[in-house]
């Protein structure tokens, strides 16, 4: 994520490498609340790599868990409700999705939806788009009340950065920050290793004061937070990983962050540090981006 020198980066920063230093946090363990951001990866990208979806199914403790699907942020496409589909099926849950696009073929209230689920899913896209619509539905709110009865929110990408002070979108095209709904402090950047422009905008905006510091994830890593605690940083791939970034007196402060592995030696070794289909979906996005194509 950049080397020491690197002149987009300010005239000075240290960087200090982090082994999870936070899992087991004593404050607030018995607190309810969790949340799982995804810098990028599930089942919209690494559909030969279920580690992290099967996570995400593990944090609420239940024998079959039911997960709702938000696809509210890529336009509910078919390709990414199909793919939920198809991963979900045949594990142990009970796998829905809600369309705020078909709201009149939904009978029930959404609040009844929601707060009956253990997990929400929320899916990437444009973190702009997602928001204004959330707000316009009142989704918002209903979101903030399932998290204190205890629902798991997960979500990669823009489905990350949206419980956040502030993420970086491409919702327009060009990197900016984004103010997202503050149910976490600080801001994140997703996507770090696959879309680097991201980067550097993020950098500059916590150097600046204008965002909070917060985290830089790549593809494939998650952050674990029970209640507005970091509780843990995993990765569905090896070589992947995550750093802090605070501005201390207009200086940034990076501290690499190394999650822990959920991959085994056998599948390190099968998988070999890469997941081909990744590495196909960042070359059509990055096609996309020069046809004008306009991502999260």
């Amino acid at each position: 994520m950049g080397a020491p020198g690197d002149a987009r980066d300010g005239p000075r920063w240290w960087l200090h490498e982090v082994v999870q230093p936070v899992s087991g946090v004593p404050q607030g363990r018995d607190d309810r609340r969790l949340i799982f951001a995804m810098g990028g990866g599930g089942f919209t990208m690494e559909p030969a790599n279920p580690l992290l979806d099967d996570f995400v199914l593990s944090l609420p403790g239940t024998a079959e868990p039911k997960i709702l699907f938000l696809p509210t942020a890529s336009g509910e496409t078919s390709a990414h409700l199909n793919a939920f589909r198809e991963r979900f099926a045949h594990r142990t849950c009970v796998a829905t999705d809600l369309s705020l696009f078909r709201l009149s073929e939904t009978t029930r209230a959404l609040e009844e939806i929601v707060l009956e689920q253990d997990i929400v899913y929320v899916g990437g896209g444009s973190m702009r788009n997602l928001l204004a619509l959330w707000r316009a539905h009142g989704l918002d709110r209903i979101l903030l009340r399932a998290w204190e009865a205890g629902t798991v929110l997960a979500g990669l990408s823009a489905g990350a950065m949206c419980w956040f002070a502030a993420g970086v979108t491409r919702s327009r095209g060009a990197p900016e920050t984004l103010e997202g709904l503050g149910l976490l402090d600080g801001s994140l950047s997703v996507h770090a290793d696959g879309e680097p422009e991201r980067l550097p905008v993020w950098l500059a905006a916590v150097r600046e004061g204008r965002i909070p510091g917060g985290w830089a994830l790549d593809d494939g890593v998650g952050l674990v937070f029970r209640g507005r605690e970091l509780e843990r940083v995993v990765s569905s791939r090896p070589g992947a990983g995550a750093e802090r970034v605070d501005a201390v007196a207009g200086e940034l402060v990076r501290r690499r962050i190394r999650p822990e592995l959920l991959l085994d030696d056998a599948s390190v070794a099968v998988l070999g540090g890469r997941d081909e289909a990744v590495e196909e979906l960042r070359r059509v996005h990055r096609l996309r981006r020069q046809m004008g194509r306009r991502g999260s």
